[in-house]
């Protein structure tokens, strides 16, 4: 089994220093790596379990005071956005995760480092792991850092509108298509008020358009009349 990064690495760039290193270690545990190393090693799935309960509860407890206006629909919906797995995803890369991760070889092989479920399934685990040796402050912190977006009010409109990228995505899956491409098209407005125009294409589909204030919310808007021009307006969800 190949031997990944150093931990402590990882520590300094989370910015937490455990006092039981036991647990991160644990963490990073992938059951296949459990499963040949010799003698009786815990893998990540109990604190996989663990760390997706702190986490709801801590983007729950921010979205409801950043908020209270909000309706428990919109609720919902913005902390399905942050905690879901392609958000989730995009965290984990860009702490790195994948290099830290304890894999067995039939995972190392088969590219488990870029696995976007085992990276979830990882920071879900890291999140767990801070909590059982600190707290929930220090949990708090790096949700704060890592999880929300810095201006969470800015993002308002975005975390609560319908998710027509997912739904799109699930379509062309479903009818084994490939999936869409997007692009930036044309920036029109000055720097601190641009707005993009993102165009979306699917293979003999032809393509569609959105605007919006950011990349995201194009491509959102341009998800939106891809549905619509293959009539499937109704199937959105958040």
């Amino acid at each position: 089994m190949a031997e990944p990064e150093s931990p402590e690495e990882l520590e300094q760039l989370v910015g937490y220093r455990f006092s039981e290193p036991q647990l991160l270690l644990e963490a990073l545990t992938h059951s296949s790596y459990a499963q040949e190393a010799p003698g009786h090693l815990h893998d990540n799935e109990q604190l996989e379990f663990l760390g997706d309960a702190v986490l709801n509860f801590l983007v729950s407890v921010r979205l409801a005071e950043s908020f209270p206006e909000y309706q428990e629909g919109k609720l919902s919906l913005a902390r399905a956005r942050l905690v879901g797995a392609e958000h989730l995803a995009t965290v984990a890369v860009r702490l790195d995760l994948g290099r830290y991760l304890r894999l067995g070889r039939g995972e190392e092989k088969t590219g488990g480092r870029s696995n976007c479920g085992l990276l979830v399934n990882a920071l879900e685990a890291l999140l767990a792991a801070i909590y059982r040796d600190g707290g929930l402050e220090p949990c708090r912190e790096f949700v704060e850092r890592f999880v929300l977006p810095p201006d969470l009010a800015a993002c308002a409109e975005e975390l609560i509108s319908p998710n027509y990228k997912s739904a799109l995505q699930e379509y062309l899956h479903a009818e084994l298509l490939p999936p869409p491409r997007y692009r930036v098209i044309e920036e029109e407005g000055p720097e601190h008020r641009k707005i993009f125009v993102m165009e979306v294409t699917v293979a003999e589909r032809g393509a569609a358009h959105g605007r919006g204030g950011t990349k995201k919310a194009a491509e959102q808007q341009a998800a939106r009349s891809m549905l619509e021009l293959l009539g499937r307006k109704a199937e959105v969800h958040g």
